[in-house]
């Protein structure tokens, strides 16, 4: 039964999407009220975020950047950009960023201020903003509908599903454009699966 320990097993456990410079956005309205940009002050975003302003030091110092939606005024809704290392804890993974790469987590809406599409112009903003790179990657974990929602609303594409193989290894199973779709697999480190796979139950 040769390869058969590369076979997924199970349901997909998460999807990965990429938007690259040139691709078009999602078509937004504006929200009355919002305002979005970059976050330096660390004790604005440990109030927010719920870390310390020592975490939140911790992870500017290593390449990442902040990124906060404010709502007349208050802040409710943040995002962190990695430039440099990544990690995705859910899936025990850490990998470097190429140049002009970007790793989009840790996004979060206060719960009273979700619904409002708050989300996708978050990740809209970090697209325009983040001008000298030409990739951006986000993922979520399965059963995050809502995510996926927000990020196929701001205009990324789903590039591949993560499954556990019966060896307990991670794979990629590509949903979208071939090329993206190893590239995305490359970034992960983890294996891409060609052609067809049968048996495979996954997202929407």
């Amino acid at each position: 039964m040769k390869g058969i320990g590369l076979q997924p097993v199970g349901p997909a456990i998460g999807s990965f999407y990429t938007w690259w410079r040139g691709d078009p956005l999602g078509l937004l309205p504006p929200l009355s009220g919002l305002t979005i940009g970059a976050a330096s002050d660390p004790r604005v975003l440990a109030v927010l975020t719920g870390l310390t302003p020592a975490q939140v030091e911790g992870r500017f110092a290593a390449g990442h950047r902040a990124y906060v939606g404010w709502m007349d005024g208050r802040p409710v809704a943040y995002g962190w950009v990695a430039t440099a290392e990544a990690e995705i804890g859910e899936l025990g993974l850490a990998f470097k960023l190429p140049p002009a790469n970007r790793y989009l987590w840790d996004f979060f809406t206060l719960p009273p201020w979700r619904g409002l599409g708050i989300y996708p112009r978050l990740l809209q903003t970090v697209l325009q903003r983040e001008e000298d790179a030409e990739r951006f990657w986000v993922g979520h974990d399965a059963p995050n509908l809502p995510s996926r929602r927000g990020i196929l609303k701001a205009g990324f594409k789903e590039v591949g599903r993560v499954y556990r193989t019966a060896a307990g290894d991670l794979v990629l199973v590509p949903t979208g454009p071939p090329e993206r779709a190893l590239a995305a697999a490359r970034l992960l480190g983890i294996r891409l699966l060609a052609g067809p796979v049968e048996g495979l139950t996954g997202g929407p």
